[in-house]
């Protein structure tokens, strides 16, 4: 499987840089998925112009780019980021100032989202990138088990519920009563134990913070492991994607799903948590069997994952064309109201939120009006805890968490090791002492 992707990864690469060295179109896009390509389609038929659009795997996006980027050979007129890169990106001089002449979409900021119109700037006050989407998270959840089990569908009721850690266990109770899992895995609840007491993970004198809220995902992540709350199905395992259509056998953990497998301890997953793209993008993607069967509420805290910014490529020698394209993109009402009745897409400019919110509807949910639920969860969200160092430190502590939960290390082992991991990734950040 690895090999596989690594081959598929080089063959993308190589045709990138070949795209880079032979075509002549009037714009180049570079982006680590083809979610632009029908706005390119749109935009090539409005504007009579060919845009090429160059999709690199995110697992080689920032690598293949940056040297792009830094020495101008091959570089694209526009480009994305995503928000585990952005921070570190618009503080380099790769991405046009958008909050100057001849831009000015500084102009624009009372039209987007705070958090997301936020995060685009730079420590200087420059705004490098923007972004059409926001991206709150929440959990989604089977309505037919809902029913059995509490008694309600209701997403209102059903976040009542799961408002509170001690309500989402006490949940996870009552779900395994009926041979239900309430989520996947023990992944699920992350965002949501680490929630209680949002901070950054660095903070401005250079220390690892390593609050209570985040030890506390220790505690939680090995009680549903050890209440059995959970399927044992790991995020983006195939047991992961098969637990969101029906039964699946209980800690099948990476392998594949064997059709012929012994069902007798099987099991059903009532929900998962996941940003707003994980509604078309994964699920519609993946449970096409149990569309209409689902709804979205919130869990103990708000939380948002992922996104995608735009800019201009500061050297590009095509930035009115460049510039209209984004303007399109981002700002352009008419087209983003379509966007929307297409795709779904919550967006981050408010005056075609406002306009199309309160009648908002999706037939997945069940009819349900997703649109009004995720732009509240949206103010809450607070874009100075992020930092340029949350993805590679966070993973490092779920590692450590993981290996707590599996028996590998007691809880004090665990934590050691994630300091010497951090210090050994970032000796210039400090850690706390015993």
């Amino acid at each position: 499987m690895n090999r596989f992707i690594s081959f598929i990864a080089f063959i993308t690469i190589a045709l990138f840089l070949v795209a880079c060295g032979n075509s002549e179109p009037d714009l180049t896009i570079t982006s680590f998925t083809d979610e632009l390509q029908d706005v390119i389609d749109i935009f090539e038929e409005e504007h009579d112009v060919d845009v090429e659009l160059q999709i690199i795997p995110t697992e080689n996006y920032t690598t293949t780019l940056q040297p792009a980027l830094e020495s101008g050979k091959g570089a694209p007129d526009v480009f994305t980021g995503e928000i585990v890169y952005l921070k570190q990106w618009i503080e380099q001089d790769y991405w046009e100032t958008l909050s100057q002449d001849p831009y000015n979409v500084d102009e624009w900021e009372d039209d987007y989202i705070d958090y997301v119109w936020d995060l685009g700037i730079n420590t200087s006050g420059d705004l490098k990138a923007v972004s059409w989407q926001t991206t709150p998270g929440g959990i989604y959840y089977r309505r037919s088990i809902a029913e059995e089990v509490f008694g309600t569908d209701e997403p209102e009721e059903i976040g009542e519920i799961l408002s509170t850690m001690d309500g989402v266990m006490e949940a996870g109770e009552k779900l395994k009563e009926k041979n239900y899992r309430l989520f996947p895995d023990e992944g699920s609840i992350q965002e949501f134990a680490m929630g209680q007491d949002p901070q950054p993970w660095i903070n401005e004198d250079n220390e690892l913070i390593l609050s209570e809220a985040r030890l506390s995902y220790f505690d939680y992540a090995k009680e549903l492991r050890d209440q059995k709350y959970t399927a044992l199905a790991p995020a983006w395992s195939p047991a992961w994607y098969e637990s969101f259509t029906g039964p699946i056998n209980y800690n099948v953990g990476w392998d594949e799903i064997d059709e012929d497998a012994d069902t007798s301890d099987q099991t059903e997953v009532f929900g998962v948590a996941l940003p707003t793209w994980g509604l078309h993008s994964v699920l519609k993607e993946s449970a096409e069997e149990t569309a209409g069967d689902w709804a979205v509420t919130n869990g103990p805290t708000p939380y948002f994952e992922g996104g995608t910014w735009i800019g201009i490529y500061k050297e590009s020698e095509n930035k009115d064309l460049a510039f209209e394209f984004i303007k399109m993109l981002v700002n352009d009402a008419e087209f983003l109201e379509e966007w929307v009745s297409e795709t779904g897409d919550v967006l981050s400019y408010l005056p075609v939120t406002e306009k199309i919110k309160d009648d908002f509807s999706d037939e997945f949910l069940g009819g349900q009006n997703h649109y009004t639920f995720f732009l509240e969860e949206a103010k809450k969200i607070d874009a100075s805890i992020v930092t340029p160092y949350d993805q590679q430190i966070g993973d490092l502590f779920g590692t450590e968490v993981g290996n707590y939960v599996e028996g590998k290390a007691t809880k004090e082992e665990a934590i050691e090791e994630f300091y010497d991991q951090v210090k050994n990734a970032f000796p210039d950040i400090i850690i706390p002492e015993d």
